[in-house]
């Protein structure tokens, strides 16, 4: 006879790997991936070690997963705001204001999506999502060029421009402490991101008319 999982069963299964993944984010926004191990996430849960093996194949693959749903929950925030409706210059600073804010608040766990090194299959993800994140503005651009509030330019290339940029300005304030020398205001460091940002798609350069 063969054994079908009930909806009872399949319902403990994926609570189960809920509170994995739960322990492990939890690791990750304190100590970054570096911090999680299989032990330490089978302790935070209340877990056998070989329970995490029975939904993850390794760390590797935990910690891509982690990295998938953490980064998916910002990327709904930059879409939200910069589809919303509105004229687009308005919408990229709200986009850029919402991701920075959140980054800053939790620094350390923006520092891990962001820049820490690792592993292979992490960094698959990165990649994956900083084109996601680069398709977001892409449209966002072309809603400025069609609309005349942007000159033209070659959408694509600014959007991917646009997400280094925001992402490399904030990794350095997200190691800084707060009474490091190189600190600056969070405000301070927002507007000068989306003024840089602003200028680099939509002043008309003469250059290229």
């Amino acid at each position: 006879m063969v054994y079908r999982p009930t909806e009872k069963t399949e319902a403990r299964k994926a609570a189960m790997r809920q509170r994995i993944l739960d322990a492990s984010l939890l690791l990750v926004s304190t100590g970054g991936f570096s911090a999680v191990t299989i032990n330490a996430v089978a302790k935070d849960a209340g877990i056998a070690t070989g329970a995490v093996y029975k939904h993850f194949d390794s760390k590797a693959q935990l910690c891509a997963e982690v990295f998938r749903n953490a980064t998916e929950k910002e990327l709904a925030v930059v879409r939200e705001n910069a589809l919303a409706e509105g004229v687009p210059s308005v919408r990229l600073l709200k986009a850029i204001e919402a991701f920075s804010a959140r980054a800053i608040r939790g620094r350390r766990l923006a520092y891990a999506l962001i820049a820490e090194p690792v592993d292979t299959l992490v960094d698959t993800e990165r990649l994956r999502y900083r084109l996601a994140y680069a398709n977001i503005f892409q449209k966002l651009v072309e809603d400025g060029i069609e609309s005349g509030e942007f000159p033209q330019q070659a959408a694509s290339v600014s959007a991917a421009a646009l997400v280094g940029v925001i992402s490399e300005a904030l990794v350095g304030p997200l190691t800084w402490s707060a009474g490091s020398e190189n600190a600056i205001d969070k405000t301070d460091l927002i507007r000068s991101i989306q003024a840089f940002c602003l200028r680099a798609v939509a002043v008309r350069d003469p250059a290229f008319t």
